[in-house]
């Protein structure tokens, strides 16, 4: 590296990369006299939540638009794609799992002709192994800074892929406690977490299908023909990573729905047993009832067996009206 200033903290990487795809670090002063050279190299700088001073001298460094600085600094934009002259700023939604839970960041990404920034802000995984992986094939890195972009975007799409199985994994799990014999009211409260963090999932990947469209058909002088395949197959790995989270919400909006109708099944049948139970007392209440009004003259009052009478004449009401019960589910 130049015998300057050292980077700042928040620089996590700046280097000039040739026309041959190799790496040489360079300080963020230098930057300037790597453009001014026109000898088909290009400058990569990625950073982690930077402070604005840093952004307003990468923006006198890179020429960058004021509008894209802007929104870089207050950071909690939607994923979009703009154009500004022959560049383009690219917002993109990152995503970890933590303690159970998806928590998210964002990568804003500056790039031109000639260089490639990162801005990193929240929930973010290091872009180091995009730049050892890319840096070993220095044949397609020389196409350019937009193989490095291929490279972040490739790794953001894949760090989805982990996340949708974990949650695929618990929604099955949940599916277990769906129909179980007892209700728990922690299976639909899980049930609904996983639908609002699978919704806030989608809306981060649903864009990233026209961003990297656009980027699949945009310039050649911006994005190369050489280049433009692997944009593609990014295309298709986040297409299939929203289709599954598609899939998924929609499975847990059946699943909530089932629970519920399980719920309001168990509830009526408990209903029923109460009711069937209800009615086989009710016949021995009403006869006990009716011989313990204190009329003289009803009959068999005075009968030597009317007590036994009674009794069998309960019991047969009652085993009748029990067998049928049960005979009709009621019980």
């Amino acid at each position: 590296m130049d015998n300057e200033a050292p980077l700042p903290a928040c620089v996590v990487n700046c280097a000039a990369y040739d026309r041959e795809g190799h790496r040489r670090d360079i300080t963020l002063d230098a930057i300037s006299d790597v453009l001014a050279a026109d000898d088909g190299s290009f400058v990569w700088v990625g950073l982690y939540d930077p402070d604005d001073s840093l952004l307003d001298k990468l923006q006198e460094e890179f020429g960058l638009h004021d509008l894209a600085i802007e929104d870089a600094q207050h950071a909690h934009q939607r994923p979009k794609i703009e154009a500004y002259g022959n560049s383009l700023f690219i917002v993109a939604h990152t995503a970890q799992v933590v303690e159970g839970h998806i928590r998210f960041g964002e990568t804003h990404i500056f790039l031109g002709q000639r260089y490639l920034v990162t801005v990193r802000h929240g929930a973010s995984l290091s872009y180091a192994p995009v730049r050892a992986r890319v840096e070993r094939e220095p044949e397609l890195l020389a196409l350019g800074p937009t193989y490095g972009l291929y490279g972040i975007l490739d790794f953001v799409v894949d760090n989805y892929q982990p996340i949708v199985d974990e949650f695929q994994a618990a929604l099955d799990a949940l599916e277990q406690d769906v129909f179980a014999e007892t209700y728990k009211r922690d299976t639909i409260q899980r049930l609904y977490e996983l639908k609002k963090e699978l919704t806030q999932l989608r809306l981060s990947i649903a864009p990233l299908q026209d961003i990297l469209a656009q980027l699949a058909r945009a310039q050649e002088n911006l994005v190369p023909r050489e280049v433009r395949p692997y944009f593609r197959d990014v295309l298709d790995h986040v297409q299939r990573v929203n289709d599954a989270t598609d899939t998924m919400r929609e499975m847990i909006t059946a699943a909530m729905g089932v629970n519920l109708s399980l719920v309001t099944i168990n509830q009526g049948e408990i209903v029923k047993k109460l009711a069937g139970w209800a009615a086989l007392l009710a016949a021995p209440t009403l006869i006990a009832s009716w011989y313990g009004m204190n009329f003289r003259d009803m009959p068999e009052l005075h009968g030597q067996h009317s007590y036994f009478v009674l009794i069998g004449v309960v019991l047969v009401v009652c085993i009748v009206l029990y067998r049928y019960l049960k005979k009709v589910g009621w019980l």
